[in-house]
């Protein structure tokens, strides 16, 4: 016999073993009643003994229930040592209460503890079925430890009320053993012999504990009776259980049957629901009913608590009928699933399914080792798996498992322990249907294998990739039929490889055989220029194995690719990928690349590198007043030129929409620079495009790796040096030093001064008078803004009017001036004689008007001050009328036909076209400051501004000359016939009451047009 068949009988043996032991010491106890003490001490202790010798040689999975026994054993031993000290040694009679008792009552807590910790093992945490049928039964036998029991001791008027307490406190930790013990039994876990023999264990305590309690109501209790029985059937069974080999499975989990509602536990739940009627029928029956009410509210509660239960079994039995359901679905499934994955995906959806609602869990499936069994189905917990399954797991204490033979995997579920419990039936079910269907999977696949090996054979036949062998002399051993089309015959078996290839080529493929031979490369691919026959070059690529060990191949297999066309098209895509479309600069990509190269070089060998950024300053207007075809056209010569001005070894990009980037690896700053300067001026040449001629003005920011350590950083220098050079105005160019840095903060830091400016309504107006030339008489006026800066004072529009546009604030700014005129406008209105005040005059940025709803808000706001339209004067600028926009000609209309009149600001600076002046609703055209300034000194402005005047008269338009400050440019104006005009040397911008005061008393004879 080997050890471990030796162990196995050691361990079966034991309880037998110590049944006998327990056997001969109860003999002797009752033998030799002189020294009970002594026998029934051995008893106690071996009892103790034995539950520790059990979990040493069984080793459970959890310990401390079977020690919490060991414990309650160990009190009770202890209870009894003690009380037949006092009654051996000490001569009491029948001491009651005595310290024995406070040992005697310990013992039920501790029992307690270790039978839920075995309920907790094995059935998890809660089952609501068997708790209710364990309630069930314990009240019934509750209420006659109540009426036999207890009640006695409560109305005993001989006892003290320590005594009372006491002697009430055994049968109630008679009830609550009882109520745990039945809550184990009624787990719906298999019996086994450790179950038996604690039920035996159990039934021992209480009896003997019943009768001694009969025997303390009606007389004195002694030692070496036949009640002693009873607790040495407690002290060997118990002690049995830990002993027996089934000891192990007491703390394993195990499926949960609670819902099986059987025959044997109707029975028992109805005989204990009849104990209630019946002590009622007996207490009748004598003429003595004491406990009604006792007795009613036992049998109310075993009533909730019947119903509870008929409605969890009606639960129960949904849910099995929802489990059926999904089983039959998932069968239809996996009779139809095509593949491992597809099958294995159905297994999972249905376990979800399965599952609770919001349920976690952890399906996973592991393969096993070839060389390991597959193993046991069941509920098994994850602390005894593999550290690599266990880590997937880890979130759980228990896991149902199923080998899948087919596949050599196992499927496992993974959730709360009770859940699987009452999964696992269906879980079985539906894995051991999915290992059938693995196992059809894969024996289809087997059969379409071998049917198809013809298939593959009349495929190689037929493919387009030639299939070489060759032997260790490189001659061609086999060519399938493709090498006809490939190399021009496909009689090339026989000749050496090398005949077609490219002479250049040779050596590097003769190398990769080399190292195939060598077993460097199992497999490897490389592009060849290989000749046909006929002596034309094409591109193939080679795939190479080794198959020499192979007897039915016997040598090297190549696979020869024609992929000329195929390398031509990923060249071109290439090139799209990293050049523009547009122009076939580099793009963005390609450049940041190059970018990133040369910054690593320069660093490297000291070399210095510059970038430039360059964006069209007129892009957008091109683009709206000649179209996006003249647009891309002005791009492409953009490039051009840019190109044209630098070096073949620089790279010129387009980065998007028209901003351009330059890379340059230069000697100096200085000849950065001058590449700069010299983009600068060919950019301000205007282009030829389309027979146009189109302004290609540009901005530059130039950032060189003085200043910069990384690409990253060279970019964002070059691209905060262009906004310093667009903030500067078109058609300049900035190189980043440091002091640009604190240019930008400061710009920003005026933005968000401009928010809170808006927010707080720190912008005031000025109003600067419209005279007629001729009487010099104010017609109206135009309302200017100004920001009232807390600390810095009072700032003109040029210094925020800018940021203003770039952030939007010039909407919330504008409707703001738009308000506070107007209400000027009104209260002038009604302090002044009718017609005085002919217009007051408005500027409104694009960005303004373009605001969906901008007519209304006009609307209201001169129903708001008062005034009428026709006093309105909104200066707009030439931008805005470029775009053949029909949203603003229609708002426009809606302006002129309410009234308003509409001016051009500025006219002649920007794009000017006759065409919007002949189909535009206009009024006035506003002459910009710098055409007066020069009419004095230059006559070519002078004839400018005639030319001006001139138009607008043909046009029947007003027009107003701006920046008038001298009496010279007052006089030239009035005979050329310009009627008026504002400036300094009428009157600065003015405040409120002083523009006031300028009001004529009456009103003019003129009148804007």
């Amino acid at each position: 016999m080997s050890g471990e068949e030796a162990e196995h009988v050691l361990k079966n043996r034991l309880s037998a073993w110590f049944a006998v032991w327990m056997g001969l010491l109860t003999v002797a106890f009752y033998l030799w009643p002189d020294q009970h003490m002594l026998w029934w001490g051995a008893i106690g202790l071996s009892s103790v003994a034995g539950v520790v010798v059990g979990v040493l040689v069984h080793r459970p999975s959890r310990r401390w229930p079977w020690l919490l026994l060991a414990t309650a054993l160990a009190c009770f031993g202890a209870g009894d040592f003690l009380y037949n000290l006092l009654t051996d040694v000490f001569a009491i009679d029948n001491p009651f209460p005595s310290l024995s008792d406070v040992l005697y009552l310990a013992m039920y807590p501790l029992l307690a503890g270790g039978l839920l910790g075995f309920i907790r093992s094995r059935t998890g945490r809660s089952n609501r079925d068997s708790l209710i049928d364990a309630a069930t039964f314990t009240i019934g036998l509750a209420l006659l430890s109540w009426i036999f029991l207890i009640d006695p001791y409560v109305r005993s008027t001989e006892l003290t009320l320590l005594q009372k307490l006491v002697s009430i406190a055994y049968p109630l930790g008679d009830v609550l053993t009882l109520a745990v013990f039945v809550r184990l039994l009624t787990g719906g876990v298999r019996r086994n012999g450790t179950i038996n023999l604690l039920g035996l264990g159990t039934a021992g305590l209480l009896a003997a504990d019943v009768v001694y309690g009969l025997i303390q109501l009606n007389g004195s209790w002694h030692v070496g009776g036949p009640t002693d029985l009873g607790w040495v059937l407690c002290y060997s069974a118990w002690a049995a259980a830990a002993l027996h080999p089934s000891m192990v499975a007491m703390t394993e989990p195990t499926r949960s049957a609670a819902a099986d509602l059987d025959g044997r536990r109707i029975v028992l739940l109805g005989l204990a629901s009849l104990i209630a009627p019946g002590v009622l029928l007996i207490e009748a029956s004598l003429e003595t009913v004491r406990d009604a009410a006792v007795i009613a509210a036992a049998s109310g509660v075993m009533f909730a608590l019947v119903l509870t239960r008929l409605a969890g079994v009606m639960g129960n039995h949904r849910q099995s009928l929802a489990r059926e359901r999904e089983l039959r679905e998932v069968t239809t499934t996996l009779v139809a699933a095509a593949d491992t994955g597809e099958a294995l995906a159905a297994v999972q959806t249905t376990l979800e399914r399965l599952l609770p609602a919001d349920t976690p869990h952890v399906v996973a499936l592991v393969r096993v080792g070839a060389e390991e069994e597959l193993p046991a189905p069941g509920l098994v917990r994850v602390s005894g798996l593999a550290p690599d399954v266990r880590a997937r797991l880890r979130e759980f204490s228990s896991t149902l498992r199923h080998p899948l033979a087919a596949t050599d995997h196992t499927l496992y579920l993974a959730a709360p322990t009770e859940t699987l419990q009452l999964l696992q039936p269906t879980f079985d079910v539906l894995a051991g249907q999915a290992a059938m269907a693995l196992e059809r999977i894969t024996l289809a696949a087997e059969v379409n294998r071998r049917s198809s090996e013809a298939y593959f054979r009349t495929l190689i036949h037929n493919t387009s990739d030639v299939i070489l062998i060759i032997d260790d002399n490189d001659v061609i051993q086999y060519a399938s039929p493709a090498a006809g089309t490939v190399f021009g015959d496909e009689r090339i078996a026989g000749y050496e490889l090398w005949e077609f290839l490219a002479r250049d080529e040779r050596a590097r493929l003769a190398e990769l055989l080399g190292q195939v031979r060598a077993g460097l490369h199992a497999h490897d691919v490389m592009d060849v220029r290989a000749e046909r026959v006929d002596g034309s070059g094409l591109l193939v690529e080679i795939d190479c194995r080794d198959l020499r060990a192979d007897t039915t191949v016997g040598g090297l297999v190549l696979t020869v690719r024609d992929v000329t066309e195929r390398r031509r098209m990923e060249e071109q895509l290439i090139r799209q990928a990293f050049h523009d479309a547009l122009t076939g600069l580099a793009n963005r990509v390609l450049f940041g690349d190059r970018v990133e190269q040369a910054v690593f070089r320069g660093q490297r060998d000291g070399s210095l590198v510059g970038v430039l950024f360059i964006d069209l300053d007129d892009f957008k207007i091109v683009n709206d007043t000649l179209g996006h075809g003249i647009g891309d056209e002005l791009l492409k010569a953009v490039g051009k030129r840019i190109t044209g001005e630098l070096r073949p070894s620089d790279t010129v990009a387009r980065l998007g929409g028209d901003e351009f980037a330059a890379l340059i690896e230069a000697d100096s700053i200085a000849d950065l620079e001058l590449a700069a300067e010299r983009i600068n001026l060919a950019l301000a040449e205007p282009f030829a495009v389309a027979g146009e001629s189109v302004n290609g003005i540009s901005s530059i920011g130039l950032s060189t790796t003085i200043d910069a350590n990384s690409a990253e950083e060279l970019l964002r220098q070059a691209d905060l040096a262009l906004y310093v050079a667009k903030g500067a105005g078109k058609g300049q160019w900035r190189r980043y030093q440091s002091d640009l840095h604190t240019a930008v903060l400061e710009r920003l830091e005026l933005r968000a001064a401009l928010d809170q400016a808006v927010k707080e309504s720190q912008f005031v107006l000025q109003y600067q008078p419209i005279v007629d030339l001729e009487t010099g008489v104010p017609l109206g006026f135009e309302a200017l803004v100004r920001w009232n800066h807390p600390t810095r004072g009072m700032i003109a529009p040029g210094h925020f009017i800018e940021v203003a546009e770039e952030s939007g604030l010039i909407v919330p700014m504008g409707r703001m001036v738009l308000q506070q005129a107007l209400n000027t406008a009104g209260r002038w209105q009604r302090s002044t004689a009718p017609g005085a005040l002919r217009y007051i005059s408005v500027n409104v940025s694009a960005r303004q008007f373009r605001t969906p709803g901008f007519v209304e808000e006009v609307r209201q706001m001169l129903r708001a001050s008062g005034v009428e339209p026709g006093t309105l004067l909104l200066e707009i600028t030439e931008s805005l009328l470029l775009r053949n926009d029909d949203t603003v000609r229609a708002d426009l209309d809606a302006l002129r036909a309410m009234g308003i009149r509409l001016a051009i600001d500025d006219f002649g600076t920007g794009y000017s076209s006759l065409s919007y002046l002949q189909h535009m609703p206009i009024d006035v055209l506003k002459i910009d400051k710098s055409f007066i300034d020069d009419m004095l000194s230059s006559a070519q402005q002078r004839a400018v501004v005639t030319a001006i005047v001139q138009l607008a008269q043909t046009f029947n338009l007003s027009v107003v000359a701006e920046g008038v400050e001298q009496p010279g440019q007052r006089e030239a104006l009035h005979e050329i016939g310009c009627p008026y005009g504002q400036g300094y040397l009428f009157a600065k911008p003015l405040s409120e009451p002083d523009a006031f005061a300028l009001i004529p008393k009456t009103a003019p004879f003129a009148a804007m047009a």
